[in-house]
């Protein structure tokens, strides 16, 4: 296995990285919520996330003392928002168990709530200098190609192996490098090695890439094709109180998805309801009240990373029963104008953007 390329690729990254602003920073606090920030997120999404989250907790006792709300709001159109809750409840067992300051090893890293193997040793690495592997999407492209790999990414066993590539090339990597020469391959993934017609003119390593030699770069990384993605119909109802002055919102748990965001509370339609019977029904089992279906308002169209969803939203009324949350963590009766206050999922967003602009639109 060649390790030519790491010299060249180290001075690349040196003379060509990018300016941002966790680069700017040796802060662990600042590095770790950077790559968690960075999961499955493009980097001009995260920064003004980045840059407006430290301004709202400037520290780890801050995030660690939040009202969750709060936290939710400051990642609210982020998404995958249990890193924000794991986030926090990391934040929570640094304070407790490190007096504030972030472990600084790889292997205690990861003992913290929701750090994997791939986040404890960029932050080990890069604010700690350790010499611990990484292994994302973007380098698994990267090795992918330099090794020209001919074994499905996907498969556990092929992940196996290139953590292992991951472990051995670090052997190779100059003293004091370890942060900068991981930096440097998931930057070359993400600007010059990429998914798609990947830039490999002007890359640093091409002399020593076995997939360019051979012409199969654009064949590389090897991956299983991807199922259709499931679509899911969902109902929603706007619930207004007798007054026509607040509107019902819904806590969703912690443990499911979106959990920790508010939403308007309804469900996924099951085989032969009907929209109406499907939002009369979740009402019932969610809150424990009973409703009258009225007008239909807004359809929405949103696509998450393993399925898509229609949303479908309805003006309702309370017939019946007091609202208890029997499949929700917490209810409130809320003004509309006040709904900006509240985190909420991208698709309930654009139905309050929809009830504070009335025109008969569809998204």
């Amino acid at each position: 296995m060649t390790t030519e390329f790491i010299i060249p690729l180290l001075r690349w990254f040196e003379e060509q990285a990018a300016d941002l602003p966790w680069r700017r920073s040796r802060n662990p606090y600042h590095i770790w919520l950077s790559e968690v920030m960075l999961q499955q997120t493009q980097v001009a999404t995260v920064i003004p996330y980045y840059e407006r989250f430290l301004a709202r907790f400037p520290t780890v006792h801050d995030l660690a003392a939040a009202p969750q709300d709060d936290l939710m709001k400051q990642w609210e159109g982020l998404g995958y928002y249990s890193r924000a809750r794991n986030l926090q409840a990391a934040a929570q067992q640094v304070v407790a168990d490190f007096g504030g300051e972030l472990p600084t090893t790889a292997a205690e890293l990861e003992t913290l709530k929701g750090v994997g193997r791939y986040t404890a040793g960029a932050i080990a690495s890069i604010a700690f200098g350790e010499p611990a592997p990484v292994l994302d999407g973007n380098v698994i492209r990267v090795f992918a190609r330099l090794f020209d790999y001919t074994e499905d990414v996907s498969k556990q066993s092929t992940k196996n192996t290139l953590w292992q590539t991951a472990e051995d090339l670090m052997h190779a990597v100059p003293v004091g490098q370890a942060g900068n020469y991981n930096q440097a391959l998931m930057e070359l993934g993400r600007t010059i090695c990429k998914p798609r017609h990947p830039a490999c003119e002007q890359c640093p390593v091409s002399a020593d890439c076995q997939a360019y030699a051979n012409d199969t770069q654009s064949q590389r990384p090897v991956k299983a094709a991807k199922a259709p993605t499931p679509h899911v119909d969902v109902t929603c109802g706007l619930i207004w109180d007798a007054q026509r002055e607040h509107l019902l919102i819904a806590k969703r748990p912690d443990d499911k998805l979106l959990g920790g965001l508010w939403e308007f509370p309804g469900g996924k339609v099951e085989d032969g309801e009907t929209m109406e019977q499907c939002l009369a029904r979740e009402l019932q089992e969610e809150l424990g009240i009973t409703v009258a279906v009225d007008e239909f308002m807004v359809r929405v169209h949103h696509a998450y990373t393993h399925f898509r969803i229609t949303l479908y939203a309805y003006e309702c009324r309370i017939l019946e029963g007091e609202p208890t949350c029997y499949a929700c963590s917490e209810w409130r009766w809320v003004r509309q104008a006040d709904l900006q206050n509240y985190a909420f999922s991208r698709a309930d967003r654009k139905i309050i953007e929809y009830l504070l602009d009335r025109p008969n639109r569809l998204f």
